[in-house]
């Protein structure tokens, strides 16, 4: 079965075709009324007047933007572009500081690695010695206390002291009888 479009053309043979012409004729009209319109002196001004308006209400919302303090989006584009300049740099300075961290911990690994031997001696040394003097203090504590022996021989020539009146005593008979 046949179906049957303009002037009696079937679809299978020659649709396409009559599409492709009324395109191409379309389009050919619609250049043709484009460019009159454009040659056209009132149309001409009248678009050229609008162009200019344009450009007065953008000057005239920008200077109300400034004056209520509101950024335009002249002011919005500037900043995105100086914010992205400043991004890049900072990635810059980043990747800077890095490189330099690294060689610095190369330089620095072989010397460290010493050094922190050295200080993990001294702190067991350290740790040996609050042991023992833990352990000396917690023994000091544990003995009672005695008194030195010099203390104790004072104790035992304190008593001779109590015997010098016999002394005089005898110095007085022997002065008797020496009379």
């Amino acid at each position: 079965m046949k179906t049957v479009a303009f002037g009696g053309m079937d679809e299978e043979a020659g649709g396409d075709g009559l599409r492709e012409r009324i395109t191409r004729t379309g389009e050919d009209a619609l250049g043709r009324l484009a460019q009159d319109l454009l040659e056209n002196p009132l149309v001409n001004g009248a678009i050229a007047r609008a162009f200019e308006a344009r450009e007065k209400a953008a000057a005239a919302q920008e200077v109300a933007f400034g004056a209520f303090n509101i950024p335009s989006a002249a002011d919005i584009e500037r900043l995105t572009r100086r914010l992205r300049s400043v991004s890049q740099r900072l990635e810059g300075i980043e990747d800077g500081v890095d490189r330099l961290d690294q060689r610095l911990e190369a330089l620095n690994k072989p010397a460290l690695s010493g050094a922190e031997e050295r200080l993990s001696a001294i702190e067991d040394h350290l740790a040996k010695l609050g042991a023992e003097l833990g352990s000396l203090s917690s023994a000091l504590d544990a003995q009672p206390r005695s008194h030195p022996r010099e203390q104790e021989r004072l104790e035992v020539d304190a008593k001779p002291a109590a015997a010098k009146p016999k002394a005089k005593a005898k110095a007085k008979r022997s002065a008797k009888k020496s009379s």
